[in-house]
């Protein structure tokens, strides 16, 4: 079979290295070795599939159903290996090997076209928060995993280059990040880009969250990113700013966390990645974003 490489992950992997590299020209040869490794039977590739990684349905030599994943370093997948050991299976996907290859993972088979986002708002809100709250765990003690302060100032170095038109709301957001950063009131292992497409229906329970890119740090920065789900949505309503503002006091009560920080978190990613969509040529996702971020 040919593994092509959906357009939409090559558009991506183009957006995160615009000078490329040859990840995707090898990405054909690498997947067919790995599925001779392993003695997989292929079904089919994941379209539309991700935007770091390829996705391939498959079966094991015993006629167990699986997913071959494979990434480029620069989608951390190491770093989602270990995180998904650690968690051995409660409220995330199964890492199905023990061995290691780089850049490739064998993984226990959700349903692929079953997210929590099918459900209605509310319901996929709740079953979103539920799925997010059994990965917040004590981190290994020994844990290589970036943390929040290391990530969000890498992206705070990117963001204070941004155009002028944005600069206020880069100003606040990155005050926000200096005083989060102050006294953080935990440090636990985080997905790290959970929202609710990344929680999928499952056989061993009904929903697990998958492809993580860990980061270890305080909870509210987790759930940050679970705010602004269906943001196209909340713009396009008139009560879009009180529906947010609702959704924050909603979900802060019910994981217990600090609804101040949950709201600083949330201006800090949504401007980041709104700042990031306009470097990269996505004027209309970042109109989005950073509409939000002004309701924050």
């Amino acid at each position: 079979m040919a593994f092509e490489p959906p357009q939409r992950l090559v558009r991506a992997l183009g957006e995160s290295a615009p000078d490329g590299d040859d990840w995707v020209e090898r990405l054909p040869e690498t997947a067919e070795q790995a599925v001779a490794l392993r003695e997989l039977t292929v079904e089919r590739v994941q379209v539309p599939g991700g935007r770091s990684s390829l996705v391939v349905l498959v079966r094991r030599p015993d006629g167990t159903p699986a997913v071959l994943k494979l990434a480029p370093a620069r989608a951390r997948p190491e770093s989602e290996r270990a995180a998904l050991a650690h968690w051995d299976g409660r409220g995330a996907v199964q890492l199905l090997e023990p061995f290691v290859t780089e850049g490739v993972l064998l993984l226990e088979r959700l349903h692929p076209d079953v997210s929590v986002r099918s459900l209605p708002e509310a319901k996929a809100l709740l079953e979103a928060a539920g799925a997010l709250r059994r990965l917040w765990v004590e981190p290994p003690g020994d844990h290589v995993f970036e943390t929040v302060a290391e990530r969000t100032g890498r992206q705070a170095s990117v963001m204070r280059g941004a155009s002028a038109e944005v600069a206020g709301l880069v100003s606040a957001a990155l005050d926000a990040r200096e005083s989060l950063l102050a006294a953080p009131p935990e440090e636990r292992l985080l997905h790290g880009t959970f929202r609710q497409s990344k929680v999928l229906s499952g056989v061993r329970s009904p929903w697990l969250a998958v492809g993580p890119d860990p980061v270890v740090g305080e909870c509210a920065f987790d759930l940050a990113r679970l705010v602004r789900d269906r943001v196209e949505d909340l713009i396009a309503s008139p009560s879009g700013a009180a529906t947010t503002r609702r959704r924050i006091k909603r979900l802060a009560e019910s994981l217990e966390v600090d609804q101040e920080r949950l709201r600083g978190w949330t201006l800090f990613r949504a401007v980041e990645s709104g700042v990031r969509a306009l470097r990269v040529g996505r004027p209309k996702d970042a109109e989005l974003l950073l509409e939000f971020a002004g309701w924050l």
